[in-house]
């Protein structure tokens, strides 16, 4: 009891003091004016509806009957699945709990159990949990149920999340220590996933009546038949215990959410056992973790951030680089190389190449199913889920230089070019997977609707999508690089990190990003309709809107290009000796 008090005490004042240099830091005007401009923000997007100002805030129910209810559960415990599943496939370290250097020399010679020290890391989570999950249920209070109804479902939802994160890394570690491979691990998961994949969509196929999309009246007709998919053979087996986690979110009222936080409980309960009795040895990891952060702060606060900069192994090259030519390909050629074997031009062909195969085979074997067009639908999510979420994801740009840029100052290029170089790779990761996901989509409804007009239109539109995919890229990302360069202690410098635990901040700078891409859309919007009502009074539609895309495109490279120069000109006022001291 009393390690656990101490552990408490050492919680508290890390907070507390954390609180207190961030209030110091504000002592800088900038930093000043952007706490200034982000409670204006956090006011006018969230206090005037939660709090009743402005006349109050209409619920939206989305969730009102029993139906509803099942349907959005499932649906919730479908997309819950899927970071669960990615812990298994994508992480390659031993588990590392994260401690910081003073922890590693009092709490582990301390009279300290394993699992006391897994508690520790678990009771801090929990602040940026809660804080991630006040900050979910301030964008979702207009669903229909009570604010401390889903503060407290997202609070189930992310702990859960995060407690399989950890048991994970865990397993993980063991199946390391036994000579189970990273590759063999993958291969086995994903074996196991594709399998219990291809048995739900053989059981659906069989067992559920065709369906012809074009004869769906309305939202109930759709509702009605994904309820049918998501309820046939194992896939409502598959997704029970991630069902009782959702649940307590969708719960209408206070009775309902009690009756339903027990079987979550009993699931995050579950989790926690297996975190707490997992016996691995995690100390060694943590302590060259913790060493590798202590030595990188201690050369940023030295003023070497090129110190800072821990050394990678060596990595094959995307292309070869020649000795001439413009200097922002060779800035993309780092970060491309920087980006790892994960992002390759031969995996990008892979997946190409995979994705049409993948629209043939569908397309030819659903039939009258109306497969293909789920398939299709999903595919048009992920396309769009990827403007928001792959700036976030794909630091190959300042946030990772970050901590090299006394070196990026030192080249004798204009700012703006050091900005465009850093911006390319990740810009270019991101659309050549947003070509396959268009590739994929626009396969498949070719297929479904059939050659003719309507086919020809599904081109039309993939085409003119092509084409402004770069530029609302090149205009997103320029949103994490401007807040990384304008307040660089409030953000991570370097490979993302944290976890469940940071999505609050992802989260931020999505609502950021939407913002944005409203804001760049107006006037690239504008003249795309005005080009494509002039231009189909004289040709069909299907060549009007690539046409008119074009137009649009080129607005938005203006407007990117406007971005990247004031990005180059925050970086050319960036001053490495000021920034991320105490």
């Amino acid at each position: 009891m009393n390690v656990l008090s101490a552990l408490v005490y050492l919680q508290v004042h890390s907070l507390k003091n954390s609180i207190v240099r961030r209030i110091r830091r504000l002592k800088q005007p900038k930093y000043l004016a952007g706490a200034i401009v982000g409670v204006l923000y956090f006011y006018f997007y969230f206090g005037r509806y939660v709090f009743g100002f402005r006349g109050g805030h209409t619920a939206l129910p989305v969730a009102g009957s029993v139906e509803d209810r099942a349907l959005f559960e499932s649906l919730g415990a479908l997309l819950m699945l899927v970071p669960l599943v990615l812990a298994w496939v994508l992480p390659h370290e031993r588990a590392a709990l994260t401690f910081t250097e003073a922890e590693i020399a009092f709490l582990f010679p301390a009279p300290i159990t394993r699992r006391g020290l897994i508690q520790f890391k678990l009771l801090r989570s929990q602040l940026r949990i809660l804080f991630t999950s006040v900050l979910l249920m301030l964008i979702s209070h207009r669903l229909g149920s009570k604010l401390w109804i889903q503060a407290l479902g997202w609070w189930v939802i992310l702990s859960t999340i995060n407690l399989h994160w950890l048991g994970s890394s865990f397993a993980r570690t063991m199946l390391l220590d036994r000579g189970v491979s990273n590759w063999q691990r993958r291969l086995g998961v994903l074996g196991l996933v594709l399998a219990l994949a291809a048995a739900a969509v053989w059981w659906a196929h069989r067992t559920l009546p065709g369906v012809d999309f074009a004869s769906l009246n309305g939202v109930g007709d759709v509702k009605d038949y994904a309820r049918r998919i998501l309820a046939a053979g194992p896939i409502p087996y598959l997704l029970y215990p991630c069902r009782l986690v959702v649940r307590p979110y969708l719960a209408p009222n206070g009775i309902a959410f009690l009756l339903a936080l027990g079987p979550a409980l009993v699931v995050l309960l579950l989790l926690y056992a297996w975190v707490v009795r997992s016996d691995v040895a995690f100390e060694e990891a943590s302590v060259e973790a913790s060493q590798r952060t202590a030595a990188k702060v201690a050369a940023i606060r030295a003023g070497n951030w090129r110190a800072a900069h821990k050394k990678v192994k060596v990595r094959r090259p995307p292309f070869v680089l020649h000795p001439t030519g413009p200097p922002t390909v060779a800035l993309l050629w780092k970060n491309l190389i920087g980006a790892g074997q994960m992002f390759t031009l031969r995996l990008l062909i892979i997946l190409a190449v995979g994705g049409v195969c993948v629209a043939v085979s569908v397309g030819q074997t659903s039939g009258q199913s109306g497969m293909a067009s789920v398939v299709a639908m999903m595919a048009s999510m992920l396309l769009a889920w990827s403007l928001l979420i792959g700036p976030q994801l794909l630091r190959q740009d300042f946030r990772q230089d970050l901590l090299l840029a006394d070196v990026l100052k030192t080249y004798p290029l204009p700012s703006w070019q050091i900005a465009l170089g850093e911006l390319l790779a990740p810009v270019l990761i991101l659309t050549a997977i947003q070509w396959v996901l268009l590739l994929v989509t626009a396969g498949l409804l070719c297929q479904s609707h059939g050659p003719g007009p309507r086919g020809a239109l599904v081109v039309g539109i993939a085409l003119g999508s092509a084409m402004l995919a770069p530029m609302l890229n090149l205009i997103l990302l320029q949103i994490p690089n401007a807040a990384v360069l304008l307040f660089p202690a409030w953000f991570q410098a370097g490979k993302a990190g944290g976890g469940i635990e940071a999505t609050g901040q992802r989260i931020i700078f999505m609502l950021g990003q939407l913002l944005a891409l409203a804001v760049a859309l107006l006037p690239a919007a504008a003249i795309f309709t005005g080009v494509f009502f002039l231009l189909k009074l004289f040709v069909n539609a299907p060549l009007a809107i690539p046409i008119a895309a074009a137009g649009a495109t080129l607005v938005l490279g203006l407007e990117a290009a406007f971005g990247v120069a004031l990005l180059g000109r925050l970086f050319e006022r960036f001053d490495v000796s000021a920034e991320m001291t105490p």
